[in-house]
């Protein structure tokens, strides 16, 4: 009759025992010392060994001729407990048996002497299962046992144990098996059943065991049952775990930042009846995996869900900063926390997508993250970023040179001749002649509000008169111009806060509007002041004094606007971020 492999390969001695030397390492020596105690508590998750340590335990004590703390296995002692023909050695399922007339009943029968073996030993599975009444009537004999008693408690649940109980036994942790143990062992048992398992097969299935090796070998058993070469593939088709493959490759598309390809891909699980939520759920479980392998790449091969091969997390996190793999976690988070309350569930995961392919939809700090980031990045490369005035005129001129010869293309007619009526001629408003204004005082510095003069050797000279007496510049393009040209010799941080100013320049006086203290307290050092003053000062053609106030800066009529638009704008054509 075939017997599961679980069953089979169940450890008969100390030493099978894998993973847990911690704990079958003092028990050994217990028994071999005669040192055992009356009550145990063994806790731990499943899988884990708690009752085949129990059982090895009721076998070494009462052993007729035990090996260094071992049970033999061959004396009759031995073999009735394992073969379950010894009623005193028993093992009882509390979450069937929590009442408390069965620990009563126990608890008197507990009391008579072995008939076959030494010590009678129960074995009280799930103990945090027992009623409270239960736990009363058995704390009694647990406190003060017969010498030929002893209780092995085990538990997955240690919190619902009452403390009087904790109080009363030796306490042991059985930890999670780590993946390299169960792959080592399943290596092991598979060669020995003559089934063909791969390493990758192996690695997978330790993965997906999560630290149990019972569970490791109930899948190694189910997968070997299908025929033919257990790999990762066959694993992930016999368990049903196909559907991985795809979660790649939309999370490869996710990170080519592929949107199309992305969205594609979703309807295409869509409509074979997967449901979003799962599909953000195996996503964030995914790109979990990818950033503990980037966090921890060794202690955290633990911590992995198991469902990936490392060829394919290996694939998957080439060349992506850890940064990148923290916002996507952060966003299926919350996306997959929001579809609770969603009406549409679908466009809800299709938004969630978008912005995973490209943060700067995100609309927060980390649009403003990933642009810097790329700024960065293209620096880096040798790229020359221009800044957006040169763009458009570099857009335009295409579209004025095309202009003229449209207009040359006579058509295949006679039109006659157009009177228009002649054009009155104005002068441009950089040459028209204005008297020079006579020299001011200085204007008496007012609360919230700083002047900075620049040093005289920086000082270029003057010029000419008509210039010094134009109407004041006020904001318009020509300050975003001159904050293009400070950003590129200052950092991103300064940046943000030079965007949410505006500038007036009257004469030789620049004065910069912050909307708050904090704005201008950000502003107000030396590397953005000397900034500012030097481009200023170019864009001028003399030195300007820079003022810094806290206010709306006062607005100009559309006639001053568009003369000082074109007395300002040439001098930013050739603007140039490097």
């Amino acid at each position: 009759m075939y017997q599961a492999l679980y069953r089979k390969w169940r450890p008969k001695v100390f030493s099978d025992v894998i993973g847990q030397s911690h704990i079958t390492e003092t028990l050994q020596k217990q028994v071999a010392e005669g040192r055992t105690s009356h009550a145990y508590l063994f806790t731990g998750t499943r899988g884990t060994g708690k009752t085949t340590c129990a059982k090895i335990l009721a076998k070494a004590v009462n052993c007729e001729h035990p090996v260094n703390g071992d049970p033999c296995c061959q004396c009759p002692s031995c073999v009735g407990i394992e073969s379950g023909s010894f009623l005193d050695v028993l093992e009882l399922d509390a979450a069937s048996n929590n009442g408390v007339d069965q620990v009563r009943a126990l608890r008197d029968e507990a009391i008579y002497s072995p008939v076959n073996v030494k010590k009678r030993v129960y074995i009280v599975d799930e103990v945090h299962m027992l009623s409270t009444p239960a736990f009363n009537a058995l704390l009694k004999i647990l406190e003060e046992p017969p010498e030929h008693l002893m209780f092995i408690l085990a538990t997955t649940e240690l919190h619902k144990v009452p403390a009087t109980i904790l109080s009363r036994c030796q306490r042991y942790s059985f930890k999670r098996i780590t993946p390299t143990d169960i792959a080592r062992r399943l290596t092991y048992v598979a060669g020995q059943e003559r089934i063909d398992l791969t390493p990758d097969g192996a690695e997978i299935l330790a993965r997906l065991a999560d630290g149990a090796l019972r569970d490791g070998l109930s899948l190694l058993d189910q997968c070997a049952a299908a025929g033919g070469k257990v790999d990762s593939a066959a694993v992930l088709d016999v368990l049903g775990l196909a559907g991985n493959l795809q979660t790649a490759q939309l999370l490869e598309c996710i990170l080519r930042r592929d949107a199309k390809a992305a969205l594609l891909l979703l309807n295409q699980l869509y409509a074979g009846g997967k449901d979003v939520g799962a599909v953000l759920g195996e996503l964030s479980t995914l790109v979990r995996d990818l950033l503990l392998r980037r966090t921890a790449p060794e202690g955290g091969a633990a911590l992995l869900s198991g469902g990936y091969d490392s060829a394919t997390l290996d694939r998957l996190s080439k060349d992506v900063p850890g940064s990148r793999f923290l916002h996507l976690a952060s966003t299926l988070q919350k996306a997959t926390a929001d579809l609770y309350y969603s009406s549409n569930r679908r466009t809800d995961a299709e938004l969630c997508i978008l912005r995973l392919c490209d943060e700067s939809l995100s609309g927060d700090l980390t649009a403003l993250e990933a642009r810097i980031q790329r700024l960065e990045d293209a620096l880096a490369r040798g790229q020359v970023i221009r800044s957006a005035v040169e763009q458009s005129a570099a857009a335009a001129k295409p579209a004025r040179e095309a202009a003229p010869a449209k207009q040359e293309d006579a058509p295949p007619w006679e039109e006659p001749p157009v009177k228009r009526a002649p054009a009155e001629k104005k002068a441009p408003p950089a040459e028209e002649e204005r008297p020079p204004l006579p020299e001011e005082p200085p204007m008496p510095q007012e609360p919230g509000e700083r002047v900075y003069d620049v040093p005289e050797p920086a000082r270029k000279p003057a010029r000419p008169a008509a210039a010094a007496a134009a109407a004041p510049a006020v904001g318009g393009n020509w300050w975003r111009a001159l904050a293009e040209a400070c950003k590129g010799r200052l950092s991103p941080m300064y940046r943000v806060f030079l965007d949410m100013c505006t500038g007036v320049l009257e004469g030789d006086q620049l004065t910069v509007y912050a909307p708050d203290d904090i704005t201008l307290g950000r502003l107000d050092n030396d590397r953005v002041k000397g900034v500012l003053s030097e481009e200023a000062g170019n864009a001028a053609g003399t030195a300007v004094r820079l003022l810094l106030r806290v206010g709306e800066p006062p607005k100009a009529s559309p006639q001053e606007n568009l003369k000082n638009l074109l007395k300002f704008g040439s001098q930013f054509d050739n603007i140039e971020i490097k």
